[in-house]
């Protein structure tokens, strides 16, 4: 873990020259500080003068060009990096330690470091006595070409409006957010509106039940554009539809889009027509690429990537009851029909995990002279029974199928049973020596048996996937699995309960990895070797 939870790192060289020494200022910063990383540009700065002035670095092509270098450095590092676009302001998180690449510090370290110190304390008022550090090898990228780009001119200003609008998501600010709000806080002169998409814009994302709650989302994107550029206004919105006051506002002149995003600019400029509104212009700023993105995520940085590589991982701390024995570990593993949990158990047991199948001890509590038998046959009655005694789960599900009442005398009846059962399968893995048991059960949360568990661990699928699979599989018609389906727990519900997600939405092989990767970290969190 890096020893400073926020920095503030200084770059004194020309703008041109950062592009190829981005990804070395970074990676020298990062191992100090674990963020936010802010950066304060000031090209040609002498920091060993006697009392430097913090200024503003200029607003042109080449700033743009630094800004898409350095945040596309910080994002493969997931580093929260912030560049600091006017001096002025106090942090939202003050910095414990000042860096300067040792390249720009020609001379005694000493004077530099002093004026480190008075430029922190001047621009952003920082404690006058913070730890002032110079970064080794944090100089020109040596696999970069120092030469500049001569189509552009380097001097050449960026057009300015009074007032300027973009829209996302914004899920977990990433370093093309970052770039592309930047690039919204240059252009505009007074006002900044940011539309956060909710609510049906988020239906079809992928992954959509990990997105970050709005309020989350908003407060997170306004800190950064406060600390980022301090002078402008922000009217941070949520969107609900793809339009939002971008149509109706009449202050508006500017939209800044992507290649993705323009035609979407286009309809908001018809609409404005519509509405008797000037168009706005379209300002458009290039997507980032991501040089790390593997299968099934996109070639450009984004958030649904984010989402992706999040699967497996704990999102959440581990429940901590000390009624709870420490072995062997529970997991209990759930998701709605379809979804693919009992694949996921089946790999988790070939890894080593001892498996409860609550399914099959349904149909043991349900099995003539079974421990819900007798109570269940004198609450709904003979014609329950096939020819030789047995309960058909068919026609009983009929009777208790959108009755609430019904369904909660049966559930009360086989939950409690069910979960002797577990408890019971659980000592047979302690037994056994087993150090990790999974309890593979659809109705986890919703009979509340988490208090059996150490963590949850959910399996989810798009609901359209989901009931292509039960049509497919159970032979139902569309309408059918879908009411199936929407009778039970959301997905939503079950990852607000959930430690670990799950998506056996793509190939195999996809949640292969996935599932060998969440058992992996398991292992560490146990300090237990791995099994793969």
């Amino acid at each position: 873990m890096p020893p400073f939870g926020a920095g503030l790192l200084v770059l004194t060289a020309p703008l041109a020259a950062l592009p190829r020494r981005a990804a070395a200022a970074v990676a020298a910063a990062a191992g100090l500080v674990a963020g936010p990383l802010y950066v304060h540009l000031q090209p040609g700065l002498r920091l060993a003068a006697p009392a430097p002035r913090p200024a503003a670095p200029p607003a042109g092509p080449a700033l743009l060009r630094a800004l898409d270098a350095l945040y596309a450095a910080a994002a493969r590092r997931g580093l929260d990096l912030r560049v600091l676009l006017a001096p002025g302001r106090r942090l939202a998180r003050p910095p414990r330690v000042l860096l300067l690449p040792a390249a720009e510090a020609p001379g005694p370290p000493g004077p530099v470091q002093l004026g480190l110190q008075h430029l922190a304390t001047a621009a952003y008022g920082c404690p006058p006595q913070l730890p002032a550090l110079l970064l080794d090898g944090a100089g020109d990228d040596p696999g970069e070409t120092p030469e500049e780009d001569p189509g552009e001119d380097l001097g050449a200003a960026l057009p300015n409006f009074s007032d300027v609008a973009v829209g996302g998501t914004f899920d977990r600010l990433h370093g093309a957010h970052r770039f592309l709000l930047s690039a919204c806080a240059l252009l505009a002169q007074h006002r900044l509106l940011a539309g956060v998409a909710d609510g049906d814009l988020l239906r079809h994302k992928v992954l959509a039940e990990l997105i970050e709650p709005y309020e989350l989302r908003a407060a997170q994107l306004l800190e950064f554009l406060q600390d980022v550029q301090p002078s402008l206004r922000y009217d941070i919105v949520r969107l609900a539809d793809p339009y939002g006051p971008a149509v109706t506002d009449p202050n508006l002149q500017c939209l800044v889009v992507s290649e993705e995003t323009r035609r979407g600019g286009e309809a908001v400029n018809r609409k404005r027509l519509e509405n008797g509104l000037p168009e706005l212009a379209l300002y458009e700023i290039l997507l980032m690429k991501d040089p790390d993105h593997s299968q099934n995520e996109e070639e450009k940085i984004s958030s649904s990537s984010l989402r992706q590589r999040l699967l497996g991982t704990l999102l959440r701390p581990p429940r901590q009851d000390p009624a709870l024995p420490p072995r062997p570990y529970v997991i209990g593993l759930t998701g709605g029909t379809g979804s693919g949990k009992t694949s996921i158990a089946s790999r988790l047991g070939r890894l080593g995990a001892f498996i409860i199948d609550a399914d099959k001890l349904g149909h043991a509590v349900y099995s003539p002279g079974g421990p819900a038998y007798g109570r269940v046959l004198a609450t709904f009655g003979a014609e329950i029974l096939n020819q030789d005694g047995t309960i058909n789960r068919r026609v009983l599900g009929a009777k208790v199928f959108g009755n609430q009442e019904r369904l909660k005398s049966l559930t009360d009846i086989v939950w409690p049973e069910m979960a002797q059962m577990v408890k019971e399968q659980i000592r047979e893995a302690a037994a056994q020596g087993s150090s990790v048991c999974v309890l593979d059960a659809v109705v986890l949360l919703e009979a509340s048996w988490q208090d059996m568990v150490h963590e949850v661990w959910t399996a989810i699928i798009p609901e359209e996937e989901a009931v292509r699979r039960v049509v497919a599989r159970d032979g139902l018609s569309e309408e059918a699995a879908r009411s199936r389906l929407q009778s039970q727990m959301s997905n939503s519900q079950r990852v607000q309960q959930s430690h670990v997600v799950l998506c056996t939405l793509w190939e195999q092989d996809v949640t292969r990895r996935q599932v060998e990767k969440a058992w992996g970290l398991l292992q560490q969190r146990l300090g237990l070797g791995h099994s793969l």
